[in-house]
């Protein structure tokens, strides 16, 4: 995961640009002043948090734990919006390829960045949100530990094959709901199931085949995207991936970003997009 080195944010996100007239809700000190001014969203919503080479490149192996350190360079302003952005969140969506790397990982708000875990507390008995984030992880087949601490009051998105798979393994306060048949889960019904269990803002934080799944479907309201200032380049046969693999936006689908705010801290840039819909192109 970017929380490989902790050191403290002693200055607030500097806002370069923000959209009149977004959303806010009123964060708790000292969440308003490092984000530099309030941060808010309106529900149902699912929202998007990556981090992003110059070059485009989100992991150099995405099947090595660490990669989004390695490409972010554990910026504590980075970690600092990824705790934030967690906070606002009724649970947290990612991919099994996600969570086979980073298996030892908390997807926590005060896991990623620990002196603003108290705020980060605050703000979710505030929003009237649990203590807990739960996890909600995608796998077709099942193939995962159930026992991982990061699933630990969470859910397993599956087919009936991966649910079978799972029973009888999954521990107490875990659930595993078969969404689908065959081996792919359609994204709309994985976000359907999310809703259906109450969760009204979802944030994922990958993998890239899973945003593409849901950005092609129409799904993702936001991207909240950190530019970091390094080129991690590619090689023809390499492992390096994207911010969208396994799907074909372009000819065909167009899913445009408009730009909702800009904020900086050194030579990182902390971007967000809504993903309006679009047209078939």
């Amino acid at each position: 995961m970017r929380d490989e080195v902790r050191p403290q944010l002693s200055l607030p996100l500097e806002r370069l640009f923000e959209e009149p007239g977004l959303a806010v809700e009123r964060l708790p000190p000292p969440l308003a002043e490092l984000y530099g001014g309030e941060l808010g969203f309106g529900r149902p919503l699912l929202y998007a948090n990556f981090v992003s080479a110059l070059d485009g490149v989100t992991a150099v192996d995405p099947a090595a734990p660490g990669q989004g350190g390695l490409i972010s360079g554990g910026p504590p302003g980075d970690r600092f919006l990824m705790g934030l952005l967690r906070a606002f969140a009724d649970v947290v969506l990612i991919g099994a390829g996600t969570l086979r790397a980073e298996a030892e990982h908390v997807w926590s708000p005060g896991r990623v960045y620990p002196p603003a875990a108290a705020a980060y507390a605050g703000l979710r008995a505030q929003l009237g949100l649990p203590p807990e984030l739960p996890l909600a992880v995608v796998s077709g087949s099942g193939d995962l530990d159930p026992g991982l601490p990061a699933l630990a009051g969470g859910l397993v998105l599956t087919t009936r094959a991966g649910a079978e798979r799972l029973a009888g393994r999954a521990p107490a306060g875990l659930r595993v709901i078969a969404v689908g048949e065959g081996e792919a889960l359609p994204a709309p019904a994985l976000v359907a199931a999310l809703r259906a269990e109450g969760h009204r803002s979802i944030l994922t934080e990958g993998g890239p085949h899973l945003f593409g799944q849901l950005a092609a479907a129409g799904l993702v309201d936001e991207l909240f995207l950190t530019l970091s200032p390094v080129l991690a380049g590619r090689q023809r046969l390499g492992t390096q991936i994207g911010l969208v693999e396994g799907t074909a936006l372009l000819p065909g689908l167009d899913r445009r970003g408009r730009l909702l705010s800009a904020r900086r801290s050194g030579s990182h840039l902390f971007l967000r997009y809504s993903l309006p819909l679009g047209e078939v192109v």
